[in-house]
């Protein structure tokens, strides 16, 4: 007698083994991060070198926990963690939980809005490539595909801004909103501190219109990348599956080619998109930082960059952890819908 194993109890075994991959992720990140910024020196006897004098800098650092042996250190940091105590910023004089909560949002809305464009882009061209195949429309997307996925995501910025603020000034340089409409987004009645559900809220077309151009350009920048990596898989993808037997015989029926994509070949190669969303959420917010920067777009990947030259030990180890965190959880997410939608991925996983 052949007995067959539940596919329920397999798939739950499956979420919980991947889930189960999200603590040793987020603790290996925290201990590496944590030892790093430690090798450095303490961040107040560098900042206050030559200011103050010795004996009172040396009071600071004590009252502070920095000369006690960073083990002690780790194991206090690893405990108040568990508490979701992160700290306070030494150079913004705030708690770090308040720092995520302030920048945090404009870090997500600016990568949905990436993921978006990089969705809008790289779908429709990843279909017409492959549609055309090794034909000049399918030339042109790949040369494309290759200088997006090429170009630093700053140089793209200070490209687009060239173009698009200076030659052409139809666009906003930086920032998130312009000035005079700041006031108006702080005095919505549920402010989120994303600027468009806010900018929603007031009404007012006019401010929702000057959001989206802010947003626009580093949104644009920070998502090429992504839809180059989609304009990739989506074209190899689809003409692999237009290779299989099954389409042959769908067109010796007389079925048309846009059919057999559309009904047939369309779904399969969708799938390389579920499974390297994951990678391409933490480039995106690695590259968050350098577009940030870039476009004065004030969220976690700019505070990040101020952090790190303040040696502001406690708030870069909070936005690190949140960015493990996330990029964990997503690839927990992507890794759930793969098996959901392909058996073939939730056995691999079982057989590992």
């Amino acid at each position: 007698m052949v007995t067959h194993k539940p596919i329920k109890n397999n798939f739950l075994r499956y979420c919980l083994v991947r889930f189960l991959f999200i603590i040793p992720t987020v603790f290996v990140l925290v201990t590496v991060v944590f030892f790093l910024t430690r090798m450095t020196g303490d961040p107040i006897s560098i900042a206050l070198s030559g200011k103050l004098p010795p004996a009172e800098i040396a009071q600071r650092v004590h009252q502070a926990g920095y000369d006690r042996p960073i083990i002690v250190q780790f194991i206090e940091y690893l405990g108040n963690l568990m508490h979701g105590d992160l700290g306070n910023s030494t150079s913004m004089s705030m708690p770090v939980t308040a720092i995520l909560k302030k920048y945090g949002a404009a870090t997500f809305e600016l990568a949905f809005l990436a993921v978006i464009l990089a969705m809008v882009i790289g779908i429709p061209l990843g279909k017409f490539s492959a549609h055309y195949r090794d034909k000049l429309p399918d030339v042109m997307i790949r040369l494309f595909a290759i200088a997006s996925y090429a170009t630093p995501v700053f140089f793209l910025g200070l490209l687009l801004k060239l173009i698009f603020s200076v030659w052409l000034p139809i666009l906003p340089s930086n920032g998130r909103v312009s000035t005079f409409y700041e006031s108006d987004l702080q005095a919505v009645a549920f402010p989120t501190g994303f600027n468009l559900i806010d900018s929603i809220q007031t009404g007012n077309m006019t401010i929702i219109v000057d959001v989206l151009s802010h947003a626009i350009l580093p949104a644009l920048a920070l998502g090429l990348l992504t839809a180059a990596t989609f304009i990739r898989l989506i074209r190899t993808n689809l003409i692999s599956t237009l290779s299989t037997d099954y389409v042959f015989a769908a067109r010796s029926r007389g079925i048309s080619d846009k059919r057999i994509i559309n009904k047939h070949a369309w779904k399969p190669a969708l799938m390389p998109i579920i499974t390297a969303m994951g990678m391409n959420i933490a480039m995106m917010l690695a590259g968050a930082i350098l577009t940030e920067t870039t476009f004065e777009w004030k969220g976690l990947g700019y505070q990040l960059s101020q952090l790190i030259k303040a040696r502001d030990f406690n708030a870069v180890q909070g936005i690190v952890i949140l960015i493990a965190i996330i990029v964990s959880v997503t690839n927990f997410i992507v890794d759930i819908l793969a098996a959901a939608i392909d058996p073939r991925v939730r056995q691999s996983g079982e057989d590992v």
